[in-house]
Formats: structure tokens, sequence, C-alpha cells
């Protein structure tokens, strides 16, 4: 059998932007600036755009247990290959190690998590993948001790009625620990073995290392869980209190990488020669689930799917993506080749600052008009 031609990848364009800067930094400026900095990265069938950074990666320190704007010499600059904390984007990545693991033959998408989960829900995590399977929101996991008796309070949070969207986070907790006790191994070395070390996506994981700190955005100023400026180390509490790799929280990333990410499911699941997943289970993340649950329950098998409400102009029947709340999205359409990555810092030094989808959707905005998408 003949081997299939290479799937597009990312690679430099010719222009010299189109606009998503300009779109984003209205947003760092004026009385309640939504971030201190972004990068943001524009592609059409894996043709780069533009791929621009602006403000600050770092803008706050900490004095006398209070967050305190840095002198400008003192503050890091943004730059394109800024490392971001991309919070509950990491939720795809867990999703992908899901769905390679189930095409592997290793995990039951439909099978009961309780098979290889004793004490969970009997959920299987398809449900869990889409947010139908009646899971918690999320619980606090900080008064618990250790991984174990955490994950067992994860375990322990009542269920509601099943087939009714309810975002949750504990799902892919769950989804998360299942695909360690069916791989028996640890959820970073499933996301380095299945994702990132095939696509080559050596800015992204858990747990960066100190070399990696100083190229790092800040998150938010946490005394609450015996951090100052939260920088290098999850902001999420809950992945936080896991130790740092969670189902729903912990990746760091790069806005390059999580493009190539992007791009290898417009290519069907390859990127290039290679291969992260057959066309068939490719197909099925991007499916949506949740048809007929209500405006904003679309989603595939952790991907979100066609969100006016943040993706604005780029959502249409076909698009994908996610959000994370430190400010970080990714949104992509099969049906025109478009791509769009937007990293925000938008907790620094606070989670008060910055909420609402006002600067995605203007950057959305940019590419679509750039691309002539109606």
């Amino acid at each position: 059998m003949n081997e299939p031609d290479p799937a597009p990848v990312l690679r430099p364009g010719a222009g010299g932007g189109v606009g998503l800067a300009d779109a984003v930094e209205p947003f760092l400026a004026g009385p309640e600036p939504v971030a201190a900095g972004f990068v943001v990265l524009g592609a059409r069938d894996g043709e780069i755009l533009e791929h621009a950074a602006g403000g600050w990666a770092v803008a706050y320190g900490e004095r006398a247990g209070r967050p305190v704007p840095l002198p400008e010499a003192e503050r890091v600059p943004m730059t394109p290959d800024t490392v971001f904390d991309v919070a509950s984007l990491t939720k795809v990545f867990t999703a992908l190690v899901a769905v390679a693991l189930a095409e592997r033959g290793v995990l039951d998408l439909d099978a009961p998590v309780s098979h290889v989960l004793p004490g969970f829900p009997p959920v299987p995590p398809r449900a869990l993948l889409t947010h139908t399977g009646g899971l918690a929101p999320e619980t606090d996991l900080g008064p618990y001790r250790g991984r174990a008796e955490r994950l067992a309070a994860v375990a322990a949070c009542p269920v509601g009625p099943r087939g009714r969207y309810l975002y949750s986070d504990l799902g892919l907790i769950a989804v998360g620990a299942a695909a360690e006790a069916a791989a028996g191994l640890p959820l970073d070395r499933l996301v380095a073995d299945l994702v990132t070390g095939p696509l080559g996506l050596a800015d992204t994981g858990y747990l960066p290392g100190p070399a990696s700190v100083p190229r790092i955005a800040a998150t938010e100023f946490q005394p609450w869980t015996g951090r100052g400026v939260v920088r290098g180390t999850v902001h999420d509490e809950n992945a936080f209190h896991l130790g740092g790799v969670a189902g729903h929280a912990g990746i760091f990333s790069t806005a390059r990488d999580l493009a190539v990410l992007g791009q290898a499911m417009l290519g069907g699941g390859r990127y290039g020669g290679t291969r992260l997943l057959g066309a068939r289970w490719a197909r099925r993340m991007l499916t949506d689930h949740n048809a007929g649950l209500g405006p904003g329950a679309a989603r595939g098998l952790g991907w979100q799917l066609d969100q006016p409400d943040w993706m604005g102009p780029l959502a249409s029947p076909t698009a994908f993506g996610h959000t994370g709340f430190t400010g970080t999205s990714l949104v992509a359409d099969p049906a025109n080749g478009a791509l769009l990555v937007l990293l925000t810092n938008r907790v620094h030094p606070t989670r008060e600052r910055g909420t609402g989808n006002a600067c995605r959707r203007a950057a959305a905005r940019a590419l679509a008009r750039a691309l002539a998408l109606p």
C-alpha cells in the first residue's frame, strides 16, 4: 500500500503580517487592560501569516505580601517563543492521549472508568471527554494529603444526571487517571510519548525545569497556595495540589507548538510524515457528540466545536479549538485551513482582570478579514 502524501506543516509566510497584533494590542492599554502581554500566531493551510508578541511576560512582583507593578527595567518582555501555562488547553492533550490509547486497544472509551479506577463512578471516558458524565465542575483538593487521597476525593464527589452538558475539570482529571491506570505510565510520560514527542513539541509538557523559567510568562499572585507571583509552576490550584500533572491543567507550551498541534488535527491526525492518529479517530475527535444538548454544548472528544462566543467569525460547524483560564486559546477549521493561537497572561497578577472573550474575538476578526472569510 502506498503511503499517503505528507500532510501540510507550518512554514513561514511571505507577508509581513495580517493585523493580528494590531487587533490585540489595544487590549493591553486603558484603565482596565485585559492582560500584561500576548503572543499571537495566525496561519492558513500551514503558511504562517503572522507570529507576533507584545507587552510583558512579567510585569508584577511582590512587596509586603501584595502584587506591585515592576519598574520597566525589571519587567520581562513578551517574545514569540514565550512559554505559557495553557490551563484548560491541557484537556485536548489528555483527550489525545485517551484516543491514542483507544486506537491501540489499551483504553476502552465506552467502558466505565471504574474498570481501571476502582472507586470512581461508572462513567465511560467518552462521556467525560464530552462533559456529559454528570461529574461536578470542580472541588477543592487542597485539604487532602497526597495524590492518592486527592484522586479519591475526586472519585467521591456526587455525580449528577448523565447525558446533560456540564463542563467539568473533574471529568478530565478522571480521564487522565484512567489513561495512567490502563497504560501503566504517568500522564506526563504518556503526553510525551504519544503527542509531544512524535510532533517534536520541544517546548510543551508538564513540570518545566528551572532552565525554562526565564522564558515563562508569569500568572497570578497566589498567597493562598503558599506562593507569590506564580511563574514556572501550574496556576490551577487543583493541578498544583496534584503535583503539577493532571488531566485538566498543567501543560506549558508556546504558540508555535500549539499551532503544530492544531495543524496536525487539520491534517486528519497527520503532520508532515508523522501520524498522530488514524484519520477515523481524528474525525471522531472533531465530531459533535453533544448534538441537541443546547447552545454552547457542542463538543468533540476533548475539543470545543463551533463556539461563536470566543471564536468570533472563525466559528463554523467545522471549527474546533479550546480555551484556557489563564488567557489562552486555539481555534482551527479544516473547511478553510484557518488556524489561530492567542496566548495572553490575563491572570497576571489577578484573575479578576481580562474576563470575557472580546480579545479573542478581535484576533479572530482580524484573521477572518485577512482570509476574506464570510
